[in-house]
């Protein structure tokens, strides 16, 4: 066999067969092994003959082993067929009785092999075909008759099964060394003749190959070479004796048993160094790391630091910002109405001193005509009379046109005060507005707290009752379970006051399951009782119950259980 890969166990950068110079003066190859290569091409030559002959004995042995298959269940099923109406089968069931035993020896074998092919195989398969194929045999042998009276007429009818099984297992270990060499697992038989010739070592070869995976025998035998040749170079190195060896180079003798080359136990050393080293790198990568993501969270968490202040910061002068605007607004709306107050004022005190003059003007006017005219009332009546109405006249024209520059000035003054108290009315109003979304934004918060508090008490309530109902129904789970066992309690003791068998406590144990899952018997015919049962209690549930491990058993159980009931078991209880 070649070996064309180091195995598993080799250091990837190291030779299989050859020592590393850490031991200076080593054989370059110490077993003196051929060369694999020169031996596979010289087996090349004649591949293609072995080729043609393998692919014409597959072909004689796929059609002989189908031959035999056909022949040997066509035997079978006629043999079997008459062995089942002999039993008590019906015409119509008895040819399908033959079908279903062969039928389940192809299943099961070939189950097994697909299982094998997706490398989940189930022993239990085999033991299953090879039981029905004994069956078969055995129904086939005894078909005519007693074994002992004529072996060899038995023989002969339970020869064919055999033979088509012998073929399977010989198409089986085929199959699974085909799939064992497509996935890399297929391991090498040690040969007989080695277990002759040396009955002590070949013992600890194959527990070297099994326990640490080396599954060409070839390579083993090589490694012993190697081992030998590597052991007597260090003792001509060191005058004859390995005493004076160190341990390094005493390393592949010592690992040896543990499936190393010499190759691999010479590097050992160095590819622990290595490996060592490299662990100590990875620590301090590691470390490295560490600080930095360390580090990098301390400067986040700074950096989040910084943006909280200055969102605080931020906030501060908005607020400092929106309370001086609210402050100039109200400075500005009371020096507005206190500018309207006193130019309203300003302008009441002009019209009052307006209208004061004009009546001090028209009293002097008055006043003066008056004595005009008694001084020259008689001399000049009519001139005076006329000058009076004169300045009566002008006198009526100054008071109208005083009166129209009054009231003028009064409604100039006025109407700026109205102006400006109505501008201050106005931002008034929009601060009120300003103050009431407020208040009203504060109000639908209060009101969402509220209702999320509410929900939340609400949801803590649910919780509590659903606690309070868990713990009841566990309360009236353990009741009814006391209940049960104190049933279960007085049904044993009534059993054992009866003195039953095993079997029939079983039985009853049964029933009593099947009363307990709400079988109702009452108005309900054996055959009706029994279904119900099958469908209440299951094949895996009687054997739990009774602790049996045979399906036939707990299918009887079950049976008999249906048929205690029906008898009126269910009125005791």
């Amino acid at each position: 066999m070649t070996i064309t890969e180091v195995p598993r166990q080799a250091a990837p950068d190291t030779p299989a067969s050859v020592p590393p110079a850490a031991v200076s003066g080593a054989p370059g190859f110490v077993s003196g092994a051929p060369e694999f290569v020169s031996e596979t091409d010289n087996r090349n030559s004649i591949k293609p003959g072995r080729d043609r002959l393998m692919l014409a004995l597959s072909a004689v042995a796929a059609i002989g082993g189908t031959l035999v298959g056909v022949i040997g269940f066509a035997m079978s099923y006629s043999t079997l067929a008459e062995v089942a109406l002999n039993w008590g089968f019906s015409a119509g069931l008895a040819g399908w009785f033959p079908v279903g035993v062969d039928a389940s020896i192809i299943a099961f074998l070939a189950l097994d092999l697909y299982l094998i092919r997706k490398n989940t195989g189930w022993p239990l398969l085999r033991m299953a075909a090879h039981a029905m194929t004994g069956a078969t045999i055995w129904f086939n042998a005894s078909s005519q008759g007693e074994i002992g009276a004529d072996p060899v007429r038995a023989a002969s009818h339970g020869v064919m099964p055999l033979l088509f099984v012998i073929g399977v297992e010989a198409a089986r270990k085929l199959f699974i060394k085909k799939t064992q060499l497509e996935a890399g697992t297929a391991t090498d038989r040690i040969p007989l003749h080695r277990w002759i010739l040396s009955p002590l070592g070949t013992p600890r070869i194959y527990r070297r190959m099994r326990l640490y995976g080396i599954t060409s025998y070839p390579d083993m035998t090589r490694r012993e070479r190697d081992l030998k040749g590597y052991e007597q170079w260090l003792k001509r190195q060191h005058g004859g004796s390995l005493d004076k060896a160190t341990d390094d180079e005493r390393l592949p003798m010592t690992m040896a048993p543990y499936g190393y080359t010499v190759a691999e136990a010479l590097a050992l050393p160095e590819r622990q160094e290595r490996e060592a080293h490299e662990r100590a790198e990875e620590a301090a990568r590691r470390r490295l790391e560490a600080n930095t993501r360390q580090e990098q969270a301390q400067a986040r968490a700074e950096a989040d630091r910084l943006k909280a202040e200055g969102m605080v910061e931020a906030v501060r002068a908005q607020v400092a910002a929106e309370t001086g605007q609210a402050r100039a607004h109200a400075r500005a709306q009371v020096s507005a109405a206190e500018r309207a107050a006193e130019r309203e004022e300003a302008a009441l005190e002009t019209a009052l001193l307006a209208e004061a003059r004009a009546r001090e003007a028209v009293a002097e006017r008055e006043a003066a005509q008056q004595r005009e005219v008694a001084a020259a009332a008689d001399v000049r009546a009519a001139a005076l009379e006329q000058q009076a109405a004169t300045k009566r006249k002008e006198a009526a024209e100054a008071d109208r046109i005083a009166t129209a520059e009054a009231q003028a000035v009064e409604t100039q003054a006025i109407a700026e005060a109205r102006q400006a108290a109505a501008e201050a009315n106005r931002r008034a109003a929009e601060t009120e507005q300003a103050a009431a979304e407020t208040r009203r934004a504060t109000a639908e918060a209060n009101r969402k707290q509220a209702e999320e508090e509410h929900l939340q008490e609400a949801a803590l309530a649910d919780t509590a009752r659903a606690k309070q109902a868990a713990a009841e129904a566990n309360q009236r789970a353990a009741e009814l379970r006391l209940a049960a066992a104190e049933i279960e309690r007085r049904a044993v003791e009534a059993e054992d006051a009866a003195r039953l068998t095993p079997r029939e406590r079983a039985v009853r144990r049964v029933a009593r399951m099947a009363l307990a899952a709400g079988l109702i018997p009452i108005g309900l015919s054996g055959h009706q009782v029994q279904r119900e049962l099958c469908r209440l209690i299951s094949i895996a549930d009687v054997q739990s119950a009774c602790d049996v491990s045979s399906t036939d058993t707990a299918s009887r159980y079950r049976t008999e259980a249906a048929v205690l009931i029906t008898s009126g078991y269910h009125v005791q209880q």
